[in-house]
This record gives structure tokens, C-alpha cells and sequence, in this order.
């Protein structure tokens, strides 16, 4: 199984981590995701470009790395 990690800038509250943790739970190849104020560690064969992008549509204004 693939491992990514991703850091992020900006997340503030519980309600921006529930997001992004559904957002990138739902995307094929995804089998678990472990989300927090700092970054996300994904488990399975997904693209990091997909993660990205599945990010990005969310519209928080976070960084991500």
C-alpha cells in the first residue's frame, strides 16, 4: 500500500478538518486518511495530483504542501 504525506498551512478548526478528511476519503484509491491541523497521511494508490485537486475544489484558504 502507498504512502503520501501532505502538510498543510491554515487549517484553524475542526469543522476545515472533517472536510478535508471527507474529501479525500471519497477519491478512488484511497483506503484511509489520517487528517490533522498540520497535514494528512494517505494510505493507497492514489495520485498526489489527485489529492491536490481534491483539495483546491474544497475553496478553504489553506496551504498545502
Amino acid at each position: 500500500m502507498a504512502h503520501q504525506s501532505l502538510s498543510f498551512k491554515g487549517v484553524e478548526n475542526a469543522d476545515q478538518i472533517n472536510r478535508i478528511t471527507t474529501a479525500l476519503m471519497m477519491l478512488d484509491g484511497v483506503d484511509s486518511v489520517e487528517v490533522g491541523r498540520h497535514g494528512a497521511e494517505v494510505e493507497g494508490q492514489v495520485r498526489r495530483e489527485a489529492l491536490l485537486k481534491a483539495l483546491q475544489a474544497l475553496g478553504l484558504p489553506i496551504e498545502v504542501k
